[in-house]
């Protein structure tokens, strides 16, 4: 098994502290979704579906999680994308490359998959096993320590940031409702101004936090998913200070939220959306088209996507593999990008958010797609021989 010669690799602050709150936020998401499905599957299930039913100012309190709490989520995710494509690992072609052709097919290949399953008005579904969960899929390489090598932990967090920008865009334009003309029109006005303010130089976080809300309520009221107002407020954050990049908003910004987000957004919205009453559906359920084309497509796709994407770049050398790594271990990686949770049950509300059947059937594919893939990747990657990185 050949394997390169693994270079000392540095990583930024901003880079490693990320690597480091996602591992450990995974990890609490995991209880977290664990705790949901035990609550739901209890003599509690009657309280917890009729606590997020709960009406609150117009809004019940599932939506205003989805909606309100995972705008945050997602100005996090256009923060983490800006600093990586202006200044970090994602910030010239050869970074982009391996993980950019990566993520291109662990977003084709389940697509495929699910679509070849479903039809009918179950084909809406067909971007759920696309999406990778960052924080779990970090979790999981960071109970296996030292056996993986960095430059791995750094392909995988660079491929779930690509991935996330796809996911954003396929929200954007594929699971939006009816438009209203003037919301937009308003919405483009205030992102407008943002990114003027950031070339005149304003550099006031509360400033653009203001106009961000007022983005969010236009973009609510515009038939276009509300959580896209958080990107879209990221993009005109400034990445340069009064001092340049030493005090540049966004990574100020980005430090501050990014706790919060983590630690309690996330989980937020895992125990909200996590739980499945097995009294609706059961693992029968697992052989009907959507739970089963949303597992495959996780499981299966992702894990041959990635890696014959990330193969075919490196073997035409458009692309060289991770520093230190075997291809068996980046195959292993590759079954982790399988691990689809967040994004995937976010998607998967969208597309079927008349249908509370399957709603569930969803979660149930992500659960054992997602659960598929974490067992047998980190099977793997610890039973692979691995080689200390030379200094």
């Amino acid at each position: 098994m050949d394997i390169k010669p693994a270079r000392r690799i540095r990583l930024s602050a901003p880079f490693r502290l990320f690597i480091e709150s996602e591992a450990s936020g995974g990890i609490m998401l995991m209880v977290v979704a664990a705790l949901a499905l035990i609550v739901a599957n209890s003599s509690l299930r009657g309280g917890y579906f009729a606590f997020f039913r709960t009406d609150v100012g117009g809004l019940s309190i599932l939506h205003w999680v989805n909606d309100g709490l995972m705008a945050m989520f997602f100005l996090l995710v256009g923060l983490e994308i800006k600093r990586e494509m202006v200044c970090g690992q994602l910030s010239n072609w050869s970074r982009r490359a391996l993980p950019g052709f990566a993520a291109l097919g662990g977003m084709i290949v389940p697509a495929l998959i699910f679509l070849a399953l479903n039809e009918g008005e179950t084909l809406r579904g067909w971007a759920i096993p696309s999406a990778t969960d960052i924080a779990f899929s970090l979790g999981v390489l960071s109970l296996l320590g030292s056996r993986v090598p960095l430059s791995l932990k750094i392909f995988l967090t660079a491929l779930a940031i690509i991935d996330d920008l796809g996911a954003v865009m396929i929200i954007a334009l594929f699971y939006s409702g009816g438009m209203s003309i003037p919301a937009v029109a308003g919405a483009a006005a205030v992102f407008a101004i943002l990114i003027a303010m950031n070339l005149l130089g304003v550099v006031r976080i509360w400033t653009y936090l203001i106009l961000g809300l007022i983005l969010w309520i236009l973009v609510f009221k515009s038939g276009i998913h509300a959580t896209i107002a958080g990107v879209l407020l990221a993009l005109a954050i400034p990445m340069r200070g009064e001092k340049g990049r030493s005090d540049a908003p966004l990574v100020k910004l980005e430090h501050a939220i990014q706790p919060w987000v983590v630690f309690l957004i996330v989980p937020i919205f895992g125990f909200a959306n996590a739980g499945v009453s097995f009294g609706n559906v059961s693992l029968s359920n697992l052989a009907d088209p959507v739970p089963l084309g949303v597992a495959a497509g996780l499981f299966i796709g992702k894990q041959i996507g990635v890696f014959s994407f990330a193969w075919l770049a490196i073997k035409l050398r458009w692309a060289e593999r991770p520093a230190g790594a075997s291809w068996l271990q980046l195959y292993g990686v590759a079954i982790l990008c399988g691990i689809g949770f967040t994004m995937s049950l976010f998607i998967g509300l969208l597309a079927y958010a008349s249908s509370p059947l399957l709603q569930d059937e969803t979660k149930l594919g992500v659960f054992f797609g997602s659960l598929l893939s974490a067992v047998c990747g980190a099977i793997l990657l610890r039973l692979t021989p691995s080689r200390p990185a030379r200094a």
